[in-house]
């Protein structure tokens, strides 16, 4: 799968694209059928599919704007997740737009313009059902649909994707996360909620309390699920490891806003270092409980001794293959 950063640098290409757009938060069931139906329609055509997505989210960007950051909502998946689900849904290329003043001003017209034909030769566009586009969002599907038919491009629309009698969407996603409910938003995504990254080092702190720690950051301020987690780690041996993790800002520790997923695996089948630097999958399966804001190092390595055994027992109980 190539990667762009901005449609201006993505070439001519051949006949065109087969192209969808969207934040794709998670890249949930919903996305997912939606891709498949862009994938399949690409194929037929001869076109390469690809996804026009933001950073940063459009909803970060207008929330910033007004002064008011916190309304943004939580984000599900760190850019490299989201990349890496839209490859393995089978996408040939991902532009990642940045999202600022100037892309918010567009008018509708000249997005299908300089966006759509001029920046990336689409052929065939698949939306939501509630897609809009241009400044303040007075673009919609019957505009797009018209221009298609004078700009050369075909135009179609996937209603919303239900589980259960539910209507999938991010917000769904978010909100089950919210809630710890893990089972719910695996059905939801189709997968276990996980986070990756490289693991990094901390200030060495594990190691002190008998705990040591891989750590990832998460590059948003506000994580869609936070707490103290149950999981499986993916990356360090062939076989996915136990283990308990924690994600957020570390109250007992410096609470400084930074988002840190620190992952103990309960089994260490390597060298003391050997974890660092490389890329692991944390699958978040649990959830134990909120951050706590413990007052003494003492009761933080009781908190912690006591996450461990917990989180022990949940997976003995629940382990899967």
């Amino acid at each position: 799968m190539r990667v762009f950063r901005g449609f201006h640098h993505t070439g001519p290409v051949g006949r065109g694209r087969a192209l969808t757009i969207g934040n794709f938060d998670g890249v949930h069931r919903g996305h997912q059928a939606m891709l498949a139906l862009l994938t399949n329609e690409a194929r037929h055509r001869g076109l390469p599919s690809c996804v026009l997505t933001f950073e940063p989210n459009p909803r970060d960007f207008f929330a910033r704007r007004a002064g008011r950051p916190e309304a943004a909502p939580a984000r599900i998946a760190t850019l490299r997740d989201k990349l890496a689900e839209l490859e393995r849904c089978g996408i040939d290329e991902v532009v990642v737009a940045r999202f600022d003043e100037r892309f918010a001003a567009q008018p509708p017209q000249t997005f299908i313009d300089d966006v759509l034909v001029r920046g990336l030769a689409a052929r065939y566009v698949l939306v939501g059902d509630d897609f809009c586009f241009g400044a303040k969002r007075a673009g919609n599907y019957a505009l797009l649909d018209a221009a298609g038919t004078s700009a050369g491009f075909d135009v179609a629309r996937m209603l919303s994707y239900e589980v259960h009698g539910l209507r999938v969407s991010s917000s769904a996603v978010r909100q089950a996360l919210a809630a710890g409910d893990m089972k719910q938003a695996a059905e939801l995504l189709g997968r276990p909620y996980s986070i990756s990254g490289h693991a990094i080092h901390g200030r060495k702190l594990g190691r002190e309390l008998g705990f040591r720690t891989l750590n990832l950051r998460f590059g948003h301020p506000h994580p869609a699920a936070k707490g103290i987690f149950a999981v499986r780690v993916h990356g360090l041996v062939d076989a996915a490891l136990p283990g308990v993790a924690s994600l957020g800002v570390r109250p007992s520790v410096e609470d400084a806003g930074r988002v840190l997923l620190e992952v103990f695996c309960l089994e260490w089948p390597l060298p003391l270092e050997a974890g660092y630097g490389r890329v692991l999958r944390v699958e978040l399966l649990h959830k134990l409980h909120d951050e706590r804001k413990y007052p003494s190092m003492e009761a933080l390595r009781d908190g912690i001794g006591q996450d461990v055994a917990d989180a022990s027992d949940w997976l003995k109980v629940n382990a899967l293959a």
